[in-house]
């Protein structure tokens, strides 16, 4: 029982590795078509794509440490309680904090949202959490105050909240229904 469990997973694994490889391959096919049909932009789109690669070998090794630590010492049920189904007003707050607090790239919170969402957060947390780490940072209102003033940061701020949350909530609700329909379609009746 326990083998082919572990044989599944394997297969599943090895799936997932060849739909990236093919994902990784028709995007470069892609880039390939797009040069030659427009050979004058090789120069910049390869000064570009050299400045992200280095930029993301910077960043993240360091990421997927931090994500190896965050793996071990949070525990499920430290996740559960904080940002899980129950969690109601504070697990928002959090994950409101949680996103606005660091400064960086969107893609090295996905890392992070990943591994959340396995140790049982909840989904609407998450899209805060992503939501707030793209558009809600605690520097990037200081510079707005300062160049736009308090109204226009506050309204803007309380409006983005606001929003965020809505969409949290709207994402889940669509995500959990869509897993229920799933769910029901591939139960098969039981037949006396």
């Amino acid at each position: 029982m326990n083998t082919e469990k572990k044989q599944k997973q394997k297969q599943k694994q090895k799936k997932k590795i060849l739909r990236d490889w093919m994902f990784l391959g028709l995007t470069i096919g892609i880039l390939l078509l797009i040069l030659f049909l427009y050979p004058e932009k090789t120069q910049p789109v390869t000064v570009t794509a050299w400045d992200y690669f280095m930029e993301m070998i910077i960043i993240l090794p360091a990421v997927m440490i931090i994500m190896g630590i965050f793996s071990v010492y949070i525990s499920d049920e430290t996740v559960v309680t904080y940002l899980g189904k129950a969690s109601g007003i504070k697990g928002i707050g959090l994950s409101l904090f949680l996103g606005a607090l660091p400064t960086g790239p969107l893609y090295v919170a996905f890392p992070m949202a990943a591994t959340l969402l396995k140790k049982g957060a909840r989904t609407s947390n998450i899209i805060v959490f992503l939501s707030a780490w793209a558009c809600i940072k605690l520097p990037q209102e200081l510079v707005e105050l300062q160049f736009l003033g308090f109204d226009f940061m506050l309204s803007r701020l309380l409006l983005t909240i606001g929003f965020v949350i809505l969409m949290g909530y709207l994402i889940e609700r669509l995500i959990d229904g869509s897993n229920k329909k799933n769910l029901s379609t591939t139960q098969k009746p039981v037949l006396d």
